[in-house]
């Protein structure tokens, strides 16, 4: 008799599609890979709690795997709450408000975030005008292919809940997968993770192969 798969669902970053998981490999075998792309809010001030049971309403399965990246790792969090989850795992991510560095309570405090010109982000290709050398092109083009929820209500109700998220407390299934060089979510203010040796933010990408063997055996545990 076959082995049953264990159903995982990614979730991908603040403003990302599931394009981001692409270099993310898992054994056929065991898995079965489901990606979960943003929901627009309903409005600029619908609750937390009602977009994460909006987007738990999207995963068909029981006891399934949650994968979440930055803010996509808040919502699993919050997502879990609804459904019936084997494991939760997070990366680049924070597990509670009490990993926020210094600079993001800051952010949140004097509500400067409010100032960024998220208007520009619908059409990033301008930013092209503006970069310099090799290096800086292939940046918005890395920008272009994986930020494509531009959606100026969206960025601004994400902002706000990354920055205004209360949680205290943690699931207790929940995997923590930190790379050391995070400048986003510093892993010097993080506790109980697998650390990833010069994993930055964006590892998922990066560090895709060494991730992948990391969710795999976490999720089968």
């Amino acid at each position: 008799m076959p082995t049953k798969k264990i159903h995982i669902y990614f979730i991908p970053g603040l403003a990302a599609s599931s394009k981001i998981f692409e270099y993310i490999k898992l054994p056929k075998e065991t898995f079965e890979t489901h990606f979960i792309e943003w929901l627009l809010p309903l409005t600029n001030k619908e609750p937390l709690e009602n977009y994460a049971k909006r987007m738990a309403n999207l995963v068909k399965h029981d006891n399934v795997v949650l994968v979440g990246v930055s803010f996509g790792g808040i919502i699993v969090q919050e997502m879990s709450k609804f459904i019936s989850t084997k494991k939760i795992i997070i990366i680049s991510s924070v597990k509670t408000s009490l990993e926020f560095p210094k600079r993001l309570k800051l952010l949140q405090k004097t509500k400067v975030y409010k100032l960024f010109p998220l208007k520009l982000i619908n059409n990033i290709e301008a930013f092209s005008a503006y970069t310099f050398g090799d290096f800086a092109t292939k940046r918005i083009e890395l920008y272009k292919k994986y930020l494509s929820v531009r959606d100026t209500n969206y960025l601004n109700w994400a902002l706000y809940n990354v920055l205004n998220w209360k949680s205290k407390t943690s699931p207790k299934n929940l995997i923590h997968i930190q790379g050391t060089d995070d400048k986003i979510f510093p892993i010097n203010h993080i506790s109980n993770c697998i650390p990833v040796e010069n994993g930055t933010h964006a590892m998922i990408i990066y560090k895709a192969k060494t991730i992948s063997k990391l969710i795999a055996s976490n999720s089968i545990l």
